[in-house]
């Protein structure tokens, strides 16, 4: 039986951080099944799945957990199999406005009122061309499940962002 651990991985960036985190994967058994990481702030950060011989899970989490020992903080939370697949369609929302707090907020805010599960979520702030200001960018994958209207998920979106003064476009994958 295989088990899965899901896992942060933070610390200050320098070569070889990656290949630290997945040496200690596969010497104690584990499978690298899919990850996102990056360079933030000066800092290392990544998120990452794995799975593993149950007989040897607690063998992979204590050598996980001695990273801590070369300035990598590993936060692991186990389970015993994949996330079920949710029912329901896809989607992707493109966001562009001047910066300012709370976009996210408000954005996911329409999100949990429909019911809308956030998949994955990159952000970044940007100058504006011809010097005029910092933008804030997102593009954000969601699941928006069998019960809920995207329309009406849209038509939500855009009443906030005229309040937010962003540009925002929801399209359901193909």
């Amino acid at each position: 039986m295989l088990s899965n651990i899901v896992m942060t991985v933070i610390g200050a960036d320098r070569p070889g951080l990656v290949q630290l985190v997945a040496s200690c994967v596969a010497d104690h058994g584990g499978n690298w099944l899919e990850s996102r990481m990056c360079h933030l702030g000066g800092e290392f950060a990544g998120i990452l799945r794995v799975e593993v011989e149950a007989a040897r899970r607690d063998e992979l989490v204590t050598a996980l957990r001695q990273l801590e020992t070369v300035g990598l903080r590993v936060i692991i939370q186990t389970a015993g199999g994949a996330a079920p697949a949710s029912a329901g369609s896809v989607a992707t929302l493109e966001l562009v406005g001047h910066d300012r707090p709370g976009i996210l907020r408000s954005v996911s805010g329409v999100f949990a009122a429909h019911g809308v599960n956030v998949e994955e979520l990159a952000s970044e702030r940007v100058s504006a061309p011809m010097g005029g200001g910092t933008l804030f960018q997102a593009r954000v994958t969601v699941m928006v499940p069998a019960t809920a209207n995207l329309a009406a998920v849209r038509a939500d979106l855009e009443k906030i962002a005229a309040d937010l003064m962003v540009d925002i476009r929801l399209d359901r994958k193909p």
